[in-house]
């Protein structure tokens, strides 16, 4: 997953200087809205069909989290005299790739949108980007597609690594920062978007991989309640192991002690964080891994958090997302979720480095969830037959790479959309899972590792088939057929958005059946988009055994192996 940061945040940055110095030379009529805070002009653009759309960017939704406020919920964003501008992008999260990167002062949001009718009621999309927690913009996705299917986007940033997800169990710290800002974007939208001719009745949140998982913990967390009225997760859920931390302070010393403070008094870790430059805060999550997280699942460790209670304070989730799911404390919403066909293919090479590790102690690809549960013996039996299920009774080799992928795929991303998806409908009935499976040149994340000829869709493949840019420009521009699969594509996501089903007039060819316990139907999304039933079978009764044994299931067995 590392080296698909690394790339994604590369393109990203890129990108935005590119936008930056193009967005100058724009010279149309400014349209004008005044939201709560303050009047606002943006500017007039073009999407990439030619039709016209209007454009607010770096719209501040939130104080700026800086001086006092570091680390802290965020505060409602301060009103301003006159016009503020709204051409621009305002910064992005503090984040370090390759070098340091942003600011502190980083709460913006973008909204773009086809009509400034205040009456027009359109339905509206919020994007929350990915980056495991610890990078990423939201000015790198585009409206370009979405605004086809006459639908409002909004993007946003949120507070990033140590800065937005430290978590030291006290109250001027209990964690989850970044989450909040997110539910202060989705305040400000409920606030401020029938201005922009949006319905806030009508709000979809989606995101992919940690956007995924955060769109999930917001169905989950009372803070969020009534605040969107749909989602779609891509490739993430809350219950991953690499969306809920451990050993948050513990973590948090760690990083103090790095960073010159070896101290073991919380307040005196606190008043040296708040003391230092926010370039010192970023860059530390691989430093602060213990030697077993170096091997075992994804390198996301300042994440969300069940919250410890305090007095006045309050969480946006303080319980494990597992036992809210499984016990229903969430408020029901339409969900659509899923994974790619080939996930996998992002942490490929990376794992290729480390297959002697893994052939002698197998026990590392068991989850984190299930070590804490289970005995040494025990964890070694399950790694024993993950891997002979995989490989049979050899070693796994560089020649493996199909079958490296299909295990990452699974460990990380598949058995979790498919565990989430099986208790959520239990309660509450409706949802809808995919499989993306397109293999064409907008792969752009599978292309740029050198992977082209092995088989499936990578982690983040799916995101160039909803987000126009100078990587997909060219295959788009000229070839009929991706533009026709984008736009069936994009349909699904935005029909879901406006009706709660993905295929209401059954105009693509296909019916998008809903997500049952008994036929775990699923739409495979590729050349054609089919039907089926219990995607990636024998490999997801491999790690639903594998729970099972693991007495984690005893949580869901009144659930799960009752109704089978």
């Amino acid at each position: 997953m590392s080296s698909l940061n690394n790339i994604i945040v590369r393109i990203i940055f890129y990108y935005l200087q590119i936008n930056i110095v193009f967005s100058s030379l724009h010279i149309n009529n400014d349209p004008i809205v005044a939201v709560n805070e303050g009047k606002l002009k943006g500017s007039v653009e073009k999407l990439v069909d030619g039709s016209s759309y209007f454009s607010f960017k770096g719209i501040p939704y939130a104080a700026p989290p800086v001086g006092n406020l570091r680390f802290k919920a965020p505060l409602p964003p301060k009103s301003w005299k006159g016009v503020r501008a709204a051409k621009q992008f305002g910064s992005i999260c503090a984040q370090f790739n390759t070098t340091f990167q942003g600011d502190e002062d980083c709460l913006f949001l973008n909204v773009y949108t086809k009509s400034l009718d205040k009456n027009a009621k359109i339905p509206v999309m919020v994007y929350i980007h990915g980056g495991s927690y610890y990078e990423g913009s939201g000015d790198f996705f585009t409206p370009d597609f979405f605004l086809q299917h006459d639908v409002i986007l909004v993007t946003l940033n949120y507070r990033l690594e140590l800065l937005g997800f430290l978590s030291l169990e006290i109250p001027e710290v209990p964690g989850n920062a970044g989450m909040k800002d997110q539910v202060a974007a989705l305040r400000w939208i409920q606030n401020n978007i029938v201005k922009f001719g949006g319905d806030k009745g009508s709000v979809t949140i989606f995101g992919e991989s940690s956007g995924a998982s955060s769109v999930t913990y917001h169905m989950l967390s009372p803070m969020s309640k009534g605040l969107f009225h749909k989602v779609i997760a891509q490739s993430g859920v809350a219950i991953n192991d690499w969306a809920i931390g451990k050993d948050s302070k513990g973590r948090a010393f760690r990083a103090g002690k790095l960073l010159g403070k070896d101290t073991n008094d919380v307040q005196e870790l606190l008043h040296f964080f708040r003391g230092l430059n926010a370039s010192s805060l970023t860059n530390l999550t691989i430093a602060t891994l213990t030697p077993d997280e170096r091997y075992r699942g994804l390198p996301e460790q300042f994440i969300p958090v069940a919250e410890k209670k305090f007095p006045n304070v309050e969480a946006f989730i303080d319980e494990d997302p597992l036992k809210v799911l499984v016990e229903k404390h969430f408020e029901e919403v339409p969900l659509m979720l899923g994974y790619n066909s080939g996930e996998g293919l992002v942490g490929l090479k990376d794992h290729i480095t480390k297959l002697d590790v893994y052939n002698k102690e197998p026990s590392y690809y068991v989850p984190r969830e299930l070590v804490e549960r289970v005995s040494r013996e025990k964890l070694n039996d399950f790694g024993d037959r993950i891997k002979e299920f995989y490989v049979g009774n050899r070693n796994i080799t560089e020649k493996d790479l199909n079958i490296i992928t299909d295990m990452q795929t699974d460990m990380h991303f598949s058995f979790n959309a498919h565990r989430f998806a099986h208790l959520y409908t239990y309660h509450c009935g409706v949802s809808y899972m995919y499989r993306f499976n397109y293999e064409t040149d907008l792969n752009i994340i599978k292309i740029a590792l050198g992977l082209r000829d092995l088989k499936g869709a990578s982690h983040a493949d799916e995101l160039f088939y909803m987000f126009y840019n100078y990587l997909n420009e060219k295959p788009y521009k000229t070839q009929k057929k991706l533009r026709d699969i984008v736009f069936k594509v994009t349909k699904l996501w935005t029909n879901f958005a406006k009706t709660g089903r993905p295929t209401p007039d059954n105009d693509l060819g296909v019916t998008w059946e809903p997500y049952t316990r008994d036929g775990r139907e699923y739409l495979n999304i590729g050349e054609p988009m089919t039907m089926g039933k219990f995607a990636d079978k024998e490999r997801m009764e491999l790690w639903d055994k594998i729970y099972q044994e693991s007495g984690v299931q005893h949580l869901m067995s009144s659930i799960i192996i009752k109704r089978r």
